[in-house]
């Protein structure tokens, strides 16, 4: 299973936040940070205020925050409003299957099971967890100010 472009970057915009709460971070210095599309940013920033992770403040001086404290933040709500589809084969497509064995198959007991799985380790987590450890703190601040690109 590998999550889509759309997530991974969605969490990145979710951690970059939470790493700095008090400040309103622009789409293009985000993009510029993380050294990832702005049209593609856009985007996940649009999801992301969709679904209320986050809030766009419009305005010369506007810019992302997160819209809630990030330990309401939960994880696997993140990944499943981002991830357009779960459908790990193509079975689980009911209205598009096409596989010839799917009634008599049993993989998709375990597939179901891996991805509830998948699920419940998330759910355990909060935007928070992923950035409270003070290493973890100073060491995304730093590569993120771009002091490790200038150290190279």
């Amino acid at each position: 299973m590998r999550l889509t472009v759309h997530t991974d970057f969605a969490l990145r915009v979710l951690m970059l936040l939470a790493l700095e709460p008090e400040t309103l971070h622009t789409i293009e210095e985000v993009a510029t940070r993380y050294r990832i599309s702005k049209n593609h940013l856009m985007k996940v920033a649009q999801t992301l205020a969709q679904e209320g992770f986050i809030e766009s403040v419009r305005g010369r001086n506007g810019g992302l925050r997160l819209a809630r404290p990030a330990e309401r933040i939960n994880l696997g709500a993140v990944v499943r409003t981002t991830e357009d589809s779960l459908i790990l084969v193509e079975c689980f497509a009911r209205e598009t299957n096409t596989c010839v064995v799917a009634s008599a198959c049993g993989l998709r007991g375990p597939l179901d099971e891996a991805l509830a799985a998948f699920f419940a380790v998330l759910n355990k987590y909060s935007l928070a967890d992923l950035v409270s450890n003070p290493v973890t703190y100073r060491r995304m601040e730093r590569l993120l100010s771009g002091e490790a690109a200038r150290a190279r």
